[in-house]
């Protein structure tokens, strides 16, 4: 891929692209980026790099730039998905001002303290863009960690009327390891929040492809600390869920778990509890929060493509967005593999200028969730 081509729209929000394996990866994606001065540039790197020697050849390149990032579940770049590469996404300074905060051990996340922070960051970037009206912030955190779901809910009270959306890292499909980048250096069981203010008009968003069904089953046996279920209905867990899908609890895989998703009502909305792998014993551990008296019903998908191709065409208003962050859920790649639609899910990508990663979950506002698509719609400044 050709790393100095940019994306439409580039001369809001630029963006670069560079195999991880390239010994010049780093200069490749400075070259891309240019010169203007930015805000925020942050970095989605595949797992397969030298995760020690990008930190090293980093250091110093983006000028006063905050810089962060994370590890994937595969990459979201210039011609939609892709593994082994790393995007850089440049903010600049004449349209955005970013202040950041790493959350250095999720079992001790302090929330007092973070929210009180998150409250001054608002407060001076106010203070310093005051005719700037658009905010948001976005999150990245250990896709290991369990923490998630704990994270959001806490983070959720600092930030007042601000959108929240982000995404976990992630280890390609190996469930290892994970990290996020924090001012050059790597951190596993971390999270990294940035808050941002922008003279242009923002959107942020989630969708799934996932509609309930009538088929439902209860919790009856679970460790939420470790969102590990051992019985449902009553039942060994993977056994009872392999029973209502007509399946062999022996034959129970990534693809199985991506194209039959169980769904949980919170309100008047849906959301995903994704199911990651059957354990030794029979548990299935779940990438979200579960508890014992959990309702789960079983959800069928749409059509992923015409439902995502739809889904980014309503952000369209007056004008389109210069470009669209995503983070999108490796479920979701696990299930457009198995269905053999990666190319046409890349062109609806393409054609919608995206650019991102793929994740281990998915943050919105106060919630974490699984098997869905969250970003931000950024658009062109209506005044410059």
């Amino acid at each position: 891929m050709d790393a100095s081509t940019p994306l439409a729209g580039s001369q809001i929000v630029h963006t670069g692209f560079a195999p991880c394996d390239a010994p010049d990866a780093v200069d490749q994606l400075v070259a891309a980026l240019g010169t203007e001065p930015f805000a925020l540039v942050i970095l989605f790197v595949s797992p397969k790099a030298d995760l020690d020697r990008f930190v090293t050849d980093i250091s110093g390149h983006f000028g006063t730039a905050e810089v962060v990032g994370c590890t994937t579940a595969g990459e979201l770049a210039k011609n939609g998905y892709t593994e082994g590469e790393i995007v850089a996404v440049g903010l600049p300074q004449t349209h955005f001002a970013a202040r950041t905060l790493l959350v250095e051990d999720l079992t001790d996340i302090n929330a007092e303290a973070r929210i009180t922070e998150m409250i001054q960051n608002r407060k001076a970037l106010a203070a310093d863009h005051p005719r700037w009206t658009s905010e948001f912030a976005f999150l990245m955190v250990d896709g290991l960690s369990t923490r998630e779901d704990a994270l959001a809910a806490d983070l959720s009270m600092g930030l007042g009327p601000v959108p929240l959306f982000g995404g976990s890292a992630g280890d390609g499909e190996d469930f290892q390891k994970t990290h996020v980048l924090f001012r050059s250096q790597f951190h596993s069981n971390a999270a990294v929040l940035v808050q941002l203010r922008s003279n242009c008009p923002v959107h942020v968003f989630k969708t799934d492809h996932l509609r309930p069904t009538e088929q439902r089953m209860v919790v009856t046996g679970a460790n939420p600390a470790t969102r590990r279920v051992y019985e449902i209905n009553a039942e060994p867990a993977a056994r009872e869920y392999a029973r209502i899908l007509g399946k062999d609890p022996e034959q129970l895989s990534t693809f199985t778990f991506a194209a039959h998703p169980v769904v949980v009502r919170i309100g008047a909305q849906t959301h995903v509890r994704a199911i990651q792998r059957v354990a030794q014993n029979g548990d299935l551990q779940f990438f979200s929060a579960i508890d014992e008296g959990v309702v789960l019903t079983l959800a069928k998908p749409e059509d992923m493509v015409a439902h995502l191709d739809r889904e980014l065409s309503a952000l369209t208003g007056p004008t389109p967005p210069a470009i669209i962050l995503g983070c999108d859920c490796v479920l979701r790649r696990v299930e457009a593999t198995q269905k053999q639609i990666t190319g046409d899910i890349s062109r609806v990508l393409a054609k919608h200028n995206v650019v991102g990663f793929s994740t281990y979950g998915e943050q919105v506002n106060s919630m974490h969730v699984n098997q869905t698509f969250t970003g931000v719609a950024i658009y062109p400044p209506e005044t410059d």
